[in-house]
């Protein structure tokens, strides 16, 4: 777990702000308190726990609570409204709307479903809305930035790095570009 925090103080150091995305069995066996008192420590800004529901985070509430750490939870499009309202309740930063159902991965096609979960999401809080579950490339960033508030890549990057520093780089050139150039969303 130390190559997590070593990688978040290194961006810390950089200007950068790190937000870490992990399953919480790694967490949890960590520590809870010890992990959100080491990534806060080394500059991290929270955690998104893509399999971790508020409903079942009371260590994970207190913990970052104790540690200013945020929050970050996911809704889906098949949440329910009573869901969209308790997982804002209960996140900080902003919120992980997941464009499409499944795991994640990169896909070829954002869905449909996304604009209307965030504009779902954004009647129960003034968070900002990231969405991601799939992005891959640049054209797909500037379809999200369209309406989204951040635009969410995760597999795309860890694909990227197979080809070294210049993949990771050329892909983060792209999705830079598709976010400063958003799609205008279709009336």
């Amino acid at each position: 777990m130390r190559h997590v925090f070593e990688v978040v103080e290194a961006i810390s150091a950089a200007g950068g702000k790190a937000v870490v995305m992990s399953y919480w069995n790694p967490i949890y066996h960590y520590g809870v308190d010890k992990f959100s008192r080491d990534l806060a420590a080394a500059g991290g800004l929270g955690i998104i726990t893509p399999d971790l529901v508020p409903d079942e985070a009371e260590e994970w509430m207190a913990a970052s609570q104790a540690h200013g750490l945020d929050r970050i939870f996911l809704v889906a499009p098949s949440s329910t409204e009573e869901r969209i309202a308790m997982t804002a309740a209960a996140s900080s930063g902003f919120l992980y709307a997941t464009s499409v159902m499944g795991v994640t991965g990169a896909r070829e096609v954002t869905s449909s479903l996304a604009p209307e979960l965030v504009a779902r999401v954004r009647t129960h809080t003034d968070l900002p809305v990231g969405v991601g579950l799939g992005v891959k490339s640049g054209a797909q960033a500037a379809e999200l930035a369209g309406f989204a508030d951040a635009v969410i890549v995760g597999s795309a990057f860890v694909t990227r790095s197979a080809e070294g520093e210049s993949g990771v780089a050329a892909l983060a050139k792209e999705l830079a570009e598709g976010v400063r150039n958003p799609a205008v969303p279709a009336l």
